[in-house]
């Protein structure tokens, strides 16, 4: 195939291809296609690479930045990536991380940053700020950090726009909504805590919130994050009278601990956070014994049709990877593959002033929500003040149960009737009969 047709080939199909830039604890990538480099929209990504999180938000990212380019890409420009490890989820090394976010501003020289990691946003922001780029946040703790800034100095930190989830203080909120219509579905009041050390850190608050709306606490306990037997636990939690077990647990703990709920037909009611209880290979993982579990999750994530773009972003990710798609990675995909386009179409540069502008006003359908809409303090918008949580049409964490190895959604209640579902009891022998 000569020059030129190959040249035509890559017009029509806009393949995009990935090289190793560079190697040093990680990898670097550059995306590519056929136009020269030099006029490419060049897109910076910087987190642990080498961590499964950290590496599956690069790999959104990459999707992303192909869909985007065989559609032609943004006003006749191609998105390029390019990543830098900054081993960030292995602890902060300020000086490794300086020197990878050094390397995207001042060597690669990209036009706009998506930032994957929790301990050093703030640091980004500081670097980032005197090069007038704006720096995207999926990594909603960090974000919450960075609003605040943009709350107090808005002209300095306006680049920056967290689009990666709630933050700390919304989500805990929206916890203690679900756990409001659990009772309302159940008519239960006793509840139990049980997490591992993150998650202990939510049970001051989660008390407090809890006690006010009339709930008794009735057992608490943080579990080391490598725990595999969870008996224990379980009897002093229904010793204690618990009706709900509220989990809070981040790691592969998840899995025998849901296997022991079923095993001993615990009767409680199983409603909380699980992390690994959220991805379609749960059922299997478990051999179908998180049957009744309740579980916090997006509906990227679980495979429930929110918007017409979740289920795509979903199989489009399984059929590029080979593996499911987490709520962070669909945060940053959804960045590049639709916040970001949507606001330099609308701006028609990628001037940053301009594109500030374009995305303060922005107003998109993503995977994650049927309005993606930047607050105030470039945070994602979720309902509160003059609307209650939550609000189906904008940034919405669910709850959803499992049932006959299909996740349906409980929570919100507008979403499970929207979806004409019901929350099911375990047929065992609990206070629900």
């Amino acid at each position: 195939m000569d020059s030129k047709a190959l040249t035509k080939l890559q017009s029509v199909f806009l393949a995009a291809i990935i090289v190793v830039a560079t190697v040093f604890g990680g990898v670097g990538y550059i995306l590519f296609s056929g136009q020269e480099q030099s006029e490419n929209i060049k897109i910076g990504f910087i987190g642990d690479i080498d961590n499964f999180a950290g590496g599956g938000a690069l790999k959104a990212v990459v999707l992303a930045a192909e869909q985007v380019n065989a559609e032609g890409g943004v006003l006749g420009r191609n998105f390029e990536v390019v990543a830098e490890d900054d081993d960030g989820e292995s602890g902060l090394d300020l000086a490794f991380a300086t020197n990878a976010m050094n390397r995207l501003l001042s060597v690669e020289n990209v036009d706009f940053i998506i930032c994957h990691t929790g301990v050093s946003a703030l640091l980004y922001q500081d670097l980032v700020e005197p090069h007038n780029i704006i720096l995207f946040s999926n990594f909603a703790g960090a974000g919450e950090n960075g609003t605040r800034r943009v709350e107090e100095d808005y002209d300095k930190y306006k680049f920056f726009f967290a689009s990666g989830g709630t933050n700390t203080t919304v989500s805990m909120q929206g916890t203690v909504q679900s756990i409001l219509d659990c009772r309302e579905y159940t008519g239960f009041n006793k509840i139990a805590l049980i997490g591992g050390q993150t998650g202990g850190l939510w049970f001051p608050f989660l008390e407090s919130s809890l006690n006010a709306y009339g709930f008794e606490v009735v057992y608490t306990s943080t579990i080391p994050n490598d725990a595999v037997d969870f008996s224990s636990y379980f009897a002093n939690a229904e010793a204690a009278g618990a009706e709900i077990m509220y989990p809070i647990i981040m790691g592969p703990a998840g899995i025998p601990f849901v296997q022991e709920y079923h095993a001993r037909q615990s009767p409680m009611v199983l409603w909380g956070f699980i992390v690994m209880a959220s991805q379609s290979s749960f059922w299997e993982q478990t051999d179908g014994k998180c049957e009744y579990t309740s579980n916090v999750g997006f509906p990227v994530v679980a495979g429930y049709p929110l918007t017409n773009k979740t289920l795509p972003t979903k199989e489009a990710y399984a059929e590029r990877w080979g593996l499911d798609i987490m709520s962070l990675g669909a945060a940053a995909y959804d960045t590049v593959r639709f916040i970001l386009p949507d606001a330099i179409r609308r701006a028609g540069t990628i001037e940053t002033e301009a594109v500030i502008e374009a995305l303060e006003s922005v107003d998109v359908e993503t995977s994650l929500a049927r309005h993606f809409v930047f607050s105030t303090t470039h945070g994602v918008l979720v309902p509160s003040g003059d609307f209650e949580y939550p609000e189906e049409d904008y940034f919405i964490v669910c709850m959803f149960q499992w049932q006959d190895g299909v996740q349906v959604p409980v929570f919100p209640k507008g979403i499970m009737e929207e979806e004409g579902v019901t929350y099911v009891f375990p047929p065992w022998p609990g206070p629900w009969n």
